[in-house]
């Protein structure tokens, strides 16, 4: 080989070492740049601060994983080499709705910036909508006709969907295609069956398979409108284990689901008591939310409890509504993934004016 040539050769190999090192290290410099750098522009500071958050693994690393008490801040992924890859525990803290939920508080003093108020907001790259459209009533069975959306600020999403249909004992899964972003479900079920009955859509993007969201659909089926979600129970998934809290006295619990795009599988019970019970979520291999699904009766009725795991869409800290003319308030948006799924991650970031 030329003695250019390999010159040329090591000089890229090197460009190329000191880009992945410089990638590596970015969360560890980050900090101290956004602690020290008074002397730059505001919105180059708060969006040092945004991507931070999202690239340091935080104290204690596996913070996550339990009802651990926060030191330093951080959502990534404790030993990914990925930038912006955030840990599926550490996000599913972030939901009010998390039995191990973490306060904005707690946040605020592990950020460790008194002078900074923020905000997280993480939701799926697109949305899902479903409306039900008809319903047919038929000897012995009775067929509801859904519609199915898939779009992004108004505009399609063309989209493979999977489906699932939860009621008492019946469980079906089917699958479908939305080249527009639209697609008619047909739900057929038997009068035998007891509900309210759940409807869930999973839908991932024809051109990435990393995109993909959710919906699930709650609607009446020989019974009375559904209760809302969280009446009977509260789901907690953390550390690959879904808790489920009572809500309600006297209830029985029959069945607990994981549904993911690919995947689906009947959760083992590990422990139970009177006031909760908890199930080991399987780690599927491929891209999606999993989508955990436990049903259970009371004195009178059948329920069907769902959760996301991640635990998205999420939003949590402060609120800038009125205070823009008394503060610097800049929004950061940035594209990350939790489990090889993409999502949409929004820092609102702000402080008083100088």
């Amino acid at each position: 080989m030329p003695e250019a040539s390999v010159d040329t050769f090591f000089a890229c190999a090197l460009m190329v070492l000191l880009v992945l090192s410089a990638m590596a290290s970015t969360s560890k410099l980050l900090y101290p740049y956004a602690n020290y750098a008074v002397d730059r522009n505001v919105s180059e500071r708060y969006e040092e601060i945004s991507k931070y958050m999202l690239l340091n693994a935080g104290e204690p690393s596996f913070w996550g994983e339990s009802n651990q008490t926060i030191t330093a801040f951080g959502l990534a992924k404790t030993g990914s080499d990925i930038p912006y890859d955030l840990d599926i525990d550490k996000v599913s803290r972030l939901n009010d709705r998390n039995l191990c939920a973490i306060r904005y508080a707690q946040l605020f003093a592990a950020l460790s910036m008194s002078d900074v108020s923020f905000r997280v907001e993480i939701a799926s790259i697109f949305e899902v909508n479903i409306s039900l459209a008809a319903t047919y009533v038929e000897s012995g069975q009775t067929i509801y006709r859904f519609e199915v959306l898939a779009e992004r600020h108004g505009l399609s999403v063309a989209a493979d969907l999977k489906t699932y249909v939860i009621a008492e004992d019946h469980v079906e899964a089917g699958n479908l295609h939305a080249s527009d972003g639209k697609a008619s479900v047909n739900v057929t079920l038997p009068d035998t069956v007891q509900g309210p009955a759940l409807l869930v859509v999973l839908a991932k993007s024809v051109y990435n398979p990393a995109v993909v969201s959710f919906k699930a659909y709650a609607f009446a089926h020989n019974s009375t409108s559904p209760e809302p979600s969280g009446a009977f129970l509260k789901l907690g998934p953390l550390n690959h284990t879904l808790t489920a809290s009572f809500t309600q006295s006297n209830l029985t619990l029959l069945n607990a689901y994981a549904f993911t795009f690919d995947h689906s599988s009947t959760l083992m019970q590990t422990t139970n008591s009177n006031q909760s019970a908890s199930y080991g979520i399987p780690r599927f291999v491929d891209s999606s939310p999993i989508i955990l699904v436990v049903t259970g009766s009371n004195s009178s009725a059948f329920f069907a409890e769902h959760t996301a795991y991640p635990q998205v869409p999420l939003q949590i800290g402060a609120s800038f509504a009125s205070s823009e003319a008394h503060s610097n308030v800049f929004t950061y948006t940035h594209s990350v993934t939790i489990d090889s799924v993409a999502y949409e991650c929004v820092v609102w970031l702000g402080g008083p004016r100088e």
